[in-house]
């Protein structure tokens, strides 16, 4: 079965110029880092494809992660990494990227990429019913989401993003509102409906959140200066001119050996 790649490295064994080399602790886990292997075997279910196929082939899908493509790998709503941006790429097969910036990224290096832009976060209440999931909506108050490097800003009732996948999906969709420097947590808040405010990370570039927005057909709000301006902050206009099928369209199934039927 193919590969979906992710970013989900283990953490260091202690302090200090040595042991912060070692990584053999436990793995990061953040929860939005951990959407694309999720997703990708939902509708891989869900289209009952088999769980057969070209063993040599990798999937990336869901996050900043096209620095870490290899040559012939299928890109499905990837996204450029703003701190890791390259000049060259290896030979890949885009279906779909995040937004625009990612697409003109490549397109500068000379591959071909389609007119076909989300996050596959945005599918989420396509691939899961609501109570699958356990999701009340409208009944968790306002979430906090800090990005995965911002949370010493955040006070410690924010939602921690190395929890649990899905509890973190979960508090996300039944909030009122989300105020997050997470990227997952405004694309997760977006996509149920629920009013998003983002809030400036104190650790990211804006390119990802640019090219998020602008894949939306939408402009990147100015980000609130602290959770606490948040609180204050008009959400961003909902999704409106995105549409899921182009994305689910290209989703690359082809990847995998259909299921043979029965034999009788």
């Amino acid at each position: 079965m193919p590969k979906v790649v992710h970013w989900n490295p283990r953490t260091a064994v202690g302090t200090g110029r040595i042991l912060t080399r070692v990584k053999i602790g436990r793995r990061i886990d953040n929860f939005g880092d951990l959407l694309g292997p999720l997703i990708v075997e939902r509708i891989r279910q869900s289209r009952t494809l088999g769980d057969r196929g070209a063993r040599d082939r990798r999937l990336l899908a869901v996050g900043s992660i096209m620095h870490l493509a290899r040559d012939g790998d299928v890109v499905w709503g990837t996204g450029v990494n703003g701190k890791m941006q390259r000049t060259t790429y290896p030979r890949l097969d885009v279906r779909a990227v995040r937004g625009p910036a990612s697409a003109a990224a490549l397109r500068a290096a000379g591959i071909h990429v389609p007119d076909v832009y989300g996050d596959p976060a945005l599918l989420l209440p396509r691939l899961w019913s609501d109570s699958e999931l356990g999701i009340s909506r409208g009944t968790a108050g306002t979430v906090l989401v800090p990005n995965l490097h911002d949370r010493a800003h955040f006070p410690p009732d924010a939602l921690n993003p190395r929890s649990d996948v899905l509890a973190c999906i979960r508090r996300i969709a039944s909030a009122d509102r989300v105020v997050a420097s997470s990227l997952h947590g405004i694309v997760v808040a977006e996509a149920y409906g629920v009013p998003a405010v983002l809030v400036a990370s104190a650790s990211e570039p804006t390119f990802k959140y640019e090219d998020y927005y602008s894949g939306t057909g939408r402009r990147m709000p100015s980000p609130a200066g602290s959770w606490q301006e948040g609180l204050r902050t008009a959400p961003a206009p909902p999704l409106s001119a995105w549409s899921a099928d182009a994305l689910l369209d290209a989703f690359p199934e082809d990847l995998w050996e259909p299921l043979s039927p029965p034999v009788t």
